[in-house]
């Protein structure tokens, strides 16, 4: 797994700043006042930082925003990076600065001039997750190596609780966005399997049911997606004990890579299929951050390993699969694999562990991205309080979200003229038709969430906290609503 940059908290030492190598941050607020540490700094450099924080450039930054002394004199290190931000900044802003150095970071190392900065956590934490680089397959790369950053603040006592949590979050982001990044031909459900199997090493409990199995439970609809695939499909359950009651479920689409089966896609941009276990990738890496920081929860998260690829054994369109539930399916399209997968694991899910609350995570489809972009994720829910409560927890962590509606008219689209509902509903609505598939098969009391995330965990640009490509997206948001709503 690519392993975050690590992160020490340090007292505020004004002698080591001239011979600290790499890169050395400083802020400056808005008014343009230097602090104790900015002050040593505009004197090492015989009053380049006061000047600059005087000129018209510095006045035309925006908040969190970052410029650069390069190579400055009187200082061992190879850069000044000037973050404009005042000392006590929202956290959205003291996240948008520790994004601004982790994408400058770099591969050395980097001392960060905090001070009293409020909100220097949330600085080191977006610093860290914007500083990622997955180089896995390459044989020679520049790349290698991460940047460590050391932050000098005023009681750095009073931050060793926010490193370890800084750790334990970049973690469960990397284990996501590594499992998102690898290749299909790595990346098959026997190996996702065996890299969720590891987390037993962390405490959590992980039972993987087999291709039998699952045809003894009546998975049938999974198992139809998986029937063209030389590696078999899999159910994999990870269940954190840390509290009592009933378990808060997440549910993951973990197609490893989607050809589209026998209706197959177009060849032009089919290698980005290899994202499309993205929600059971931020599944696995929630589970990771929760048994890291030992959360006081109890969360299953359940992830559905399927390859869809045509073969003479692979369903075809117009075949009728009946579901774990007992309602029948007309397959219009094999495609729309992913609601055939989400249907069993998440009847499952209910059926076994009874849920306080159940979440399910998947790139289901492209029309969420021509209704919202790859800047948010499309949220859909029969429960009012936990809608709120997720979309609170997506906004606090910088993750972007929007609320979808559900409605029975839209479901009347999936009616099927041989079976008890077809898998598509045609274009209209594309992505609210597929979230009242899903919601056929949420048990009557179950407050439920479906995420579309598949415009935000694969993006063509920058994300909130990465740069272009996979972006974990996800795994703050759930893991804050946890913190929020279901731990002790």
């Amino acid at each position: 797994m690519t392993t975050p940059a690590s992160v020490t908290f340090a007292d505020a030492d004004l002698d080591a700043i001239a011979g600290a190598e790499g890169r050395v941050v400083v802020f400056i607020g808005q008014d343009g006042k230097l602090d104790q540490l900015a002050r040593r700094v505009n004197r090492l450099t015989k009053g380049a930082l006061e000047r600059f924080a005087a000129s018209e450039k510095f006045g035309k930054m925006k908040a969190a925003d970052a410029a650069e002394i390069a190579f400055p004199a009187g200082m061992a290190a190879e850069a000044v990076q000037v973050v404009k931000l005042d000392r006590k900044p929202g956290e959205g802003e003291a996240r948008r600065a520790g994004v601004a150095v982790g994408k400058a970071a770099g591969k050395g190392p980097v001392l960060v001039l905090a001070g009293n900065l409020k909100g220097a956590e949330d600085v080191a934490l977006a610093a860290v997750l914007r500083a990622y680089s997955y180089t896995d397959q390459k044989s020679q790369t520049d790349d290698a190596g991460t940047p460590t950053f050391t932050v000098m603040v005023s009681k750095p006592e009073e931050m060793q609780d926010a490193a370890a949590h800084i750790d334990a979050l970049a973690q469960g982001v990397f284990f996501t966005r590594d499992l998102v990044s690898a290749p299909s031909n790595v990346l098959t459900t026997t190996e996702f399997a065996s890299q969720l199997e590891g987390l037993r090493e962390l405490g959590v409990e992980v039972e993987v049911l087999d291709e039998a199995q699952l045809e003894e439970l009546g998975m049938r609809t999974l198992l139809a997606v998986g029937m063209g695939s030389e590696t078999p499909s899999s159910v994999v359950v990870m269940h954190w004990k840390g509290g009592q009651g009933d378990p808060l479920a997440l549910v993951g689409k973990g197609v490893v890579f989607d050809t589209g089966g026998i209706s197959l896609k177009p060849a032009q941009g089919m290698e980005d299929m290899t994202m499309d276990m993205g929600g059971a990738g931020t599944v696995s890496g929630v589970m990771k951050t929760l048994a890291l920081r030992k959360a006081k929860a109890n969360v299953v998260g359940l992830v559905g390993l399927v390859e869809n690829m045509p073969d003479g054994r692979a369903q075809r369109p117009g075949d009728v699969v009946k579901s774990m539930k007992g309602d029948t399916v007309e397959v219009i399209n094999t495609d729309a694999e992913g609601r055939l997968v989400l249907c069993d694991v998440m009847w499952y899910t209910q059926e076994r562990f009874k849920p306080a609350a159940m979440i399910d995570l998947a790139t289901l489809t492209g029309a969420i991205i021509i209704g919202l972009g790859n800047e948010k994720a499309g949220v859909f829910s029969n429960d009012d309080a936990l809608a709120d409560a997720f979309l609170s927890a997506a906004k606090a962590e910088g993750e972007g979200a929007w609320r979808m509606p559900l409605d029975e008219a839209y479901a009347q689209q999936l009616k099927s003229d041989i079976a008890d509902v077809k898998n598509v509903g045609g274009r209209p609505a594309g992505s609210i038709t597929a979230a009242e598939f899903l919601h056929r098969f949420v048990q009557d009391g179950t407050p439920w969430i479906h995420l579309d995330i598949a415009g935000v965990a694969k993006t063509p640009g920058d994300s909130a906290y990465a740069g272009k490509g996979v972006s974990g997206w996800g795994v703050l948001s759930l893991d804050r609503l946890v913190r929020d709503r279901f731990e002790a």
